[in-house]
C-alpha cells in the first residue's frame, strides 16, 4: 500500500501485513495532504489506525458500528471519526479505573452498539458552540 483514503476501506490484508509505524505514516500523510488544521496530528493519525485495525480484523462491534454509522448519512471517514471518538473515551474511562470488569473490552463494544450517527453529529454540534 502506498496511500491511505478514509472514505475508502484500505484491503484488510494489504493494510495488515503493514507495520504500524507505516499504518501511522500513511494515515498522517492523508490528513496532512487535506491541508486541514488537526490538533495533535500524531494522535489523530493513531487512533485512525486503530480503528482501521478492528476493521479489517473483523471486529464485529465496530465493523457494525461503521455500517450502521454509513447507512444513517455518514460517510466512511466521518463514521470512523465517530468509532474513534468511542475508543479514546473508552480508553480515558480505563485510565481512570472506571471500567472495572474482567473484560475491558465489553463496555467498549457495548458502547460501540448504541452509537448512533445522531448522537455523533449532536457531540460534534456540542464542541462547536
Amino acid at each position: 500500500m502506498k496511500k491511505y483514503d478514509p472514505m475508502a476501506a484500505p484491503p484488510p490484508a494489504d493494510w495488515l501485513e503493514l507495520d504500524e509505524a507505516d499504518q501511522i505514516a500513511l494515515v498522517a500523510a492523508y490528513h496532512k495532504s487535506t491541508r486541514v488544521e488537526i490538533p495533535r496530528p500524531e494522535v489523530h493519525a493513531m487512533v485512525h489506525v486503530v480503528v482501521e485495525n478492528q476493521l479489517a480484523e473483523g471486529i464485529e462491534p465496530a465493523q457494525d458500528a461503521l455500517e450502521r454509522l454509513m447507512a444513517d448519512g455518514l460517510d466512511r471517514h466521518d463514521a470512523i471519526h465517530a468509532i474513534s471518538n468511542v475508543l479514546l473515551d473508552h480508553m480515558q474511562r480505563i485510565a481512570r479505573g472506571e471500567v472495572t470488569e474482567p473484560d475491558q473490552h465489553e463496555q467498549y463494544f457495548d458502547d460501540l452498539k448504541s452509537l448512533t450517527a445522531d448522537k455523533w453529529l449532536r457531540m460534534i454540534d456540542e464542541e462547536e458552540d
